[in-house]
């Protein structure tokens, strides 16, 4: 309530608010945060949008990051990058992760970012019968590499304004397994560029996780069309070209 009440009163102090995916711009003036009329998108979403010339699939990079983190050729990876925090749902992702290690061998959870609530400890221990197949990454200036060398990337996330890690991994051909929650859903095309589970749900996300191994021609298909709208909707220099034009709206 404390932060909400503080957007509300950053919000009373402007006269236009950027939001940056469609249904926060639902959710927002449902909860009173925002009127309708101040808050604009840009575009299709996001607000800087992915540099699709960085975020790239690239075969060579993706066997060298797997070499080096003792990861398999052939083993199905998913990844995990942002802030280890309990409201991206990491813990949800390590009890999924552990649940499809009972029925495959070659899957690895790659885990990337900076630990701010020690959840490390928690994770192994979710993970503890396949503790041999985590990969943890701290703090990175080159996720993209990370995100060049999966397969599925992981957003099981309880609260995101958009989901920007979403495009950059589908910049990358890689589509998302990610939780059904506003931003997010602005993201991912159901059934097209990835696959959307229940928030806090780990059976849903297991079930995402074991289809995801079991079809990798669907899987691939799917990173070939995020791709395309990465590139499409969602390109660094459609959304710079937005704002040009929104402050020149703004202004007159």
């Amino acid at each position: 309530m404390l932060l909400k009440n503080l957007d509300r009163l950053l919000v009373a102090c402007a006269t236009h608010v950027l939001v940056d995916s469609h249904s926060q711009k639902e959710f927002l003036p449902r909860e009173r945060v925002v009127t309708p009329r101040k808050a604009s998108v840009l575009a299709e979403g996001s607000i800087s949008g992915a540099d699709t010339t960085r975020f790239r699939p690239d075969l060579l990079l993706r066997k060298k990051v797997r070499s080096s983190l003792n990861i398999t050729q052939d083993a199905t990876v998913f990844v995990y990058v942002g802030r280890l925090k309990r409201d991206k749902g990491v813990l949800d992702l390590a009890a999924a992760f552990s649940q499809l290690c009972r029925a495959n061998t070659n899957a690895y959870l790659l885990v990337v970012g900076p630990d701010e609530e020690n959840l490390r400890p928690q994770i192994e221990s979710r993970c503890d019968s396949c503790i041999g197949r985590l990969r943890f990454v701290d703090w990175t200036q080159t996720p993209e590499q990370y995100m060049a060398s999966a397969d599925v990337l992981c957003l099981p996330s309880y609260r995101e304004g958009f989901g920007s890690v979403v495009i950059e991994a589908a910049a990358c051909e890689v589509p998302s397994l990610a939780s059904r929650i506003y931003g997010v859903t602005d993201a991912v095309v159901e059934g097209v560029t990835g696959v959307l589970h229940e928030p806090g749900n780990v059976e849903d996300l297991a079930c995402g996780m074991a289809r995801a191994v079991e079809n990798p021609a669907r899987r691939a298909a799917m990173g070939r069309a995020a791709r395309v709208r990465a590139q499409k909707q969602f390109a660094a220099d459609t959304l710079t070209a937005a704002v040009l034009q929104y402050y020149r709206n703004v202004l007159g």
